[in-house]
């Protein structure tokens, strides 16, 4: 472990651990405290690491670190930092003992002035975290302040003393933040999801581009700031001397970790494949700004040029024979001759102007086949967005590229404005989500392609809308109304529309009336109410009793901790009149006795069979609606019919959590 922190509060007694003598504090953490002391046995220097009381708060928590720490003191790697031993304080807190390493973290040095170190320590760390990977252990927590140096310079690998054997599912600390320094964080790790090796390697990106250039790709002022930047922001474009690094960087710290390097060795591969390509970028970036600005001087200069490329590409090339491990692991580079004669005014543009990569081609042809079918988000192995994204990963800067991704944005917004005219809601949804994917992964969310799909999304939402008052239809006037909150879209519905649909006749109680058998098998008469409880009515019930919000949450999460939502703010924009979500069942059941007592008529939630028919003239197909009906135990209830977020018509929900996508309606009995 590194050298003392400054500022560190030594005035705490120091726990008793048999067979070590404590000496001071030389770091505190989030999850614990690590103290500088003597083996006794041994007689030798270490750093233990013992646990806060708040992180592993049962016994269950505490053995299963211990395992995990075991699991990490049987990797023996020269760059992992080794595990002592693992045991319990006297108070009965969980400690590991490991070397004690004065020479500081990663964090404390500049390497933005030395590429070659900088790639050095990268590709050690890649070496520590492959063998660690190919044992099932993902690290979770690669940051610079994880990154040691022993008395030799040796570069370490530390702290997986909160690393995860694959198959455990996500791990939480016990305030409910997801585990890891979200400076470094992958998107997917933020958000509390299941993760692997492919996490690391985008932390380990983020390392890379902090060496190289001194500072982190993404700054923010609070943790949840710097979360949605690495889950939303597109990749920043680094300085132009470190322009030969982009395209890794957008495969590195792409959002989606199927894009990613799938693990750490062809990660590897493709550092070496940059350092290989450096010289002949090199060669191209001097020769272009040599260029002359004389006409006169273009068939000498051009001359020249070629000379003088083909020369490094010779030297180069020589290089690379000498060295084998180099051409063991890594792609060649293909360099085209340059034509004898060019039509250009300027013959070096066409010269000094790289060929595109077949990768690059492949997916740009992919994508243009798959616009022209009509297959933009899936199938999910052959799709237009997942070709066009892996064209802009290959090459960010190439003309085809932002054409391409133009070429999609238009064909999504024709897809949209016909899924809102069908009543396709669903499909309209997904749509758009992957739209604003595509603007926010390539940095075009503000493009004339972007802003013609929502205006054009907007139009179709008023001529949906005025084609539903035209008929008094009610229910499709307010499945339109929800879509649009749902899309919040920049120019909002017209008001005069507005204006008219909300003068047609409407009401709680109003609803078709049918007949179903009960359980006691006796017919009951029940009134549908033709819409979900709205958040103005909720709102009235909850002020009357004080009623605390239920969390609205599907996952643990950084964000359901740091952004905490609920039925007042759901994460997404919604009106008074729309229907209310994040509400539990206990709270829609609560709701029902209260405006049962408020009406003097019995309501209550619907049963399967009355779901039935609500599906058939459902007023919000964007939402599911909570039944009466237990799932396979009664902590479980059923929620009928599809929603934003899952096409399922009938699924299982824990009855004390809200849902975002998750409203309710009443039946009345007659």
């Amino acid at each position: 472990m590194s050298g003392p922190a400054s500022n560190i509060d030594n005035a705490s007694p120091l726990p008793e651990i048999t067979g070590f003598h404590l000496h001071k504090v030389i770091n505190h953490g989030g999850m614990s405290t690590v103290y500088l002391g003597n083996q006794i046995a041994l007689s030798r220097e270490v750093a233990i690491k013992v646990m806060l009381p708040l992180a592993l708060a049962d016994e269950v928590s505490r053995r299963r670190f211990e395992n995990e720490v075991r699991t990490i003191a049987r990797l023996e790697h020269p760059n992992i930092v080794t595990i002592h031993e693992v045991g319990r304080t006297r108070e009965g807190l969980p400690y590991y003992a490991m070397p004690y390493l004065p020479r500081g973290h990663l964090g404390q040095r500049d390497l933005s002035k030395d590429e070659p170190r900088a790639v050095e320590v990268a590709l050690t760390l890649l070496s520590a975290l492959d063998y660690a990977h190919a044992r099932g252990v993902v690290h979770r927590d690669v940051k610079a302040e994880n990154v040691l140096f022993d008395d030799s310079e040796r570069v370490l690998l530390a702290d997986f003393g909160i690393a995860l054997r694959r198959g455990f599912g996500p791990r939480v600390t016990a305030a409910g933040l997801a585990v890891g320094s979200t400076a470094y964080m992958a998107p997917e790790q933020a958000r509390g999801e299941d993760v692997d090796g492919r996490a690391d390697l985008y932390s380990l990106g983020v390392l890379l581009w902090e060496m190289l250039t001194g500072r982190l790709p993404f700054e923010a002022a609070d943790a949840l700031s710097m979360a949605v930047m690495h889950a939303q922001d597109p990749i920043p474009k680094l300085p132009q001397h470190l322009h030969h690094w982009q395209r890794f960087m957008n495969r590195a710290l792409t959002k989606q970790a199927a894009n990613r390097f799938q693990d750490a060795a062809q990660m590897a591969n493709a550092i070496r494949a940059v350092q290989q390509r450096k010289p002949w970028t090199a060669a191209l970036e001097a020769f272009e700004r040599l260029r002359p600005s004389k006409r006169w001087a273009t068939p000498m200069w051009a001359a020249l040029a070629v000379a003088g490329v083909t020369l490094v590409v010779l030297g180069f090339s020589i290089g690379r024979d000498e060295d084998d491990d180099s051409n063991a692991s890594a792609p060649t580079e293909i360099v085209a001759t340059a034509p004898a004669a060019s039509t250009t005014d300027d013959p070096t543009d066409a010269m000094l102007q790289p060929l595109p990569e077949a990768p690059l081609q492949r997916a740009l042809d992919d994508a243009k086949q798959q616009i022209a079918r009509g297959r933009l988000t899936e199938p999910d192995d052959a799709n237009a967005f997942d070709s066009v994204l892996l064209a802009w990963h290959t090459d960010s800067t190439h003309p085809d590229v932002a054409k391409a991704i133009d070429d999609l944005t238009f064909a999504l917004s024709a897809q949209i404005v016909r899924s809102v005219r069908d009543g396709k809601d669903q499909r309209a949804r997904d749509l758009l989500t992957h739209a604003n994917n595509l603007g926010q992964q390539t940095g075009t969310a503000s493009s004339p392609a972007q802003s013609d799909l929502r205006t054009q999304a907007s139009k179709a939402l008023d001529t949906r809308l005025e084609q539903a008052v035209k008929r008094r239809d009610k229910a499709e006037v307010e499945r339109t109304t929800a879509l649009a909150s749902q899309l919040d879209l920049p120019r909002k519905l017209d008001s005069r529309l507005l204006a008219k649909a909300k003068a047609m006749p409407t009401g709680l109680a109003r609803g078709a009336t049918i007949d179903v058998t009960s359980q006691a098998s006796a017919k009951v008469s029940v009134t549908m109410t033709p819409r979900p409880v709205s958040r103005r009515e909720y709102a009235r019930f909850a002020a009357s009793n004080g009623r605390t919000p239920t969390l609205c949450r599907e996952r643990a999460s950084l964000l359901r901790v740091i952004d905490p939502r609920d039925w007042q703010k759901p994460g997404f924009k919604q009106e008074e009149n729309d229907p209310v979500v994040c509400i539990s069942l206990e709270d829609a059941q609560a709701y029902a006795q209260w405006y049962s007592a408020q009406t003097g008529r019995r309501y209550r939630l619907p049963s399967a069979e009355e779901a039935a028919h609500l599906r058939s003239d459902s007023s919000n197909r964007a939402l599911s609606m909570w039944l009466r009906d237990c799932g396979s135990n009664c902590q479980q209830r059923q929620v009928a019919g599809e929603s934003w977020r899952s096409r399922q018509d009938q699924r299982t929900l824990l009855a004390e959590r809200g849902y975002d996508d998750v409203g309710f309606r009443l039946v009345r009995e007659r």
